[in-house]
């Protein structure tokens, strides 16, 4: 009897609680603004992603470390009451790291992490267990990177898709950048990684523009990469897509009115990796996703933000 394929998500990575301030405008260097409201949130890059896989109905458990006081409790709780498995989120004698962010009237943000005990998540605690029924595993870079680099390796042992969130930016060593399947970059951490060399287009510009892109990446080994261009949707670049004319895709953007995009990549990549686990293409889970980022951003906050898969359901109808 064949046996049933893989659907759980794992992710690795960092928790947050998140320090927001609302104000009308982001200050200048040297300048003290006047806010207009102040929230204490849970947040952190991963466990956003897990929570937003798991509200669109991914299988999902989370690796990381959270101090051992009131904001690790309130992460914890957050995190489980989303559904997702906590169960290998370790408490530290570190304090839970922490995200300062600022928050103007257009629902742009500013942010300042500390890392606190995601810092103290070392490559020990990624067990090869925690990986027997992956489809997916979720990365980015708010823990060390040799962490990130055996997070991978235990997903690719495993059979898993690892999906790379280059955020926030830092060199990819080659052996994390052969061991991820997809890369998931916005269009500034796209020219940083490919260098000098890169042209990356416009926003509005057409499909075909990003040939050279597509080709400097898969030079690099990354054969499937997506680039989000924020309010103007995504592009996705599949070397491995059949058909050359299936190899670039334009995702057009969702739109809505924003109020905070605080964590709106992070709910992106979350929906990825729920609609990869169930066995969606790419470009599918991609436009999935573009709905799906759009609602977080409706809200105030990240975790309470982001929609369920009966919220992108009805969006995507209207």
């Amino acid at each position: 009897m064949t046996s049933a394929p893989k659907a759980g998500i794992v992710v690795v990575g960092s928790l947050n609680a998140d320090l927001t301030i609302y104000c009308d405008r982001l200050p200048q260097p040297g300048e003290t603004v006047h806010g207009n409201g102040f929230a204490v949130n849970p947040g952190g890059k991963s466990a956003n992603q897990a929570v937003a896989a798991s509200k669109l109905g991914g299988q999902v458990s989370l690796i990381g470390a959270v101090g051992d006081d009131p904001n690790g409790t309130m992460l914890l709780d957050s995190t489980a009451s989303a559904g997702v498995d906590v169960s290998r989120v370790r408490r530290s004698d570190a304090a839970t790291g922490v995200a300062v962010i600022s928050v103007d009237a257009s629902g742009e943000n500013s942010i300042i992490i500390s890392a606190g005990a995601n810092g103290t998540l070392r490559p020990a605690d990624v067990t090869p267990d925690a990986f027997q029924h992956a489809a997916v595993v979720c990365l980015c870079l708010e823990v060390e990177t040799d962490t990130v680099i055996a997070a991978a390796q235990a997903g690719h042992d495993a059979g898993a898709t690892v999906l790379l969130n280059l955020s926030p930016y830092a060199e990819v060593p080659e052996l994390l950048a052969g061991l991820s399947d997809v890369l998931l970059v916005n269009a500034h951490e796209a020219s940083l990684f490919l260098g000098s060399e890169a042209d990356v287009p416009d926003a509005d510009a057409e499909a075909e523009a990003w040939e050279p892109v597509r080709s400097q990446f898969a030079d690099r080994g990354l054969q499937r990469v997506l680039v989000t261009l924020g309010a103007q949707g995504s592009v996705v670049l599949d070397s491995l897509a059949r058909g050359a004319e299936d190899q670039i895709t334009r995702i057009a953007p969702t739109r809505v009115s924003a109020v905070d995009t605080t964590g709106a990549g992070d709910a992106f990549t979350g929906a990825v990796a729920a609609r990869l686990a169930a066995g969606e293409s790419l470009a599918d889970a991609a436009a999935f996703a573009s709905v799906a980022a759009a609602l977080a951003a409706t809200k105030k906050g990240t975790q309470a933000a982001y929609p369920t898969i009966a919220d992108v359901g009805k969006l995507r109808d209207a």
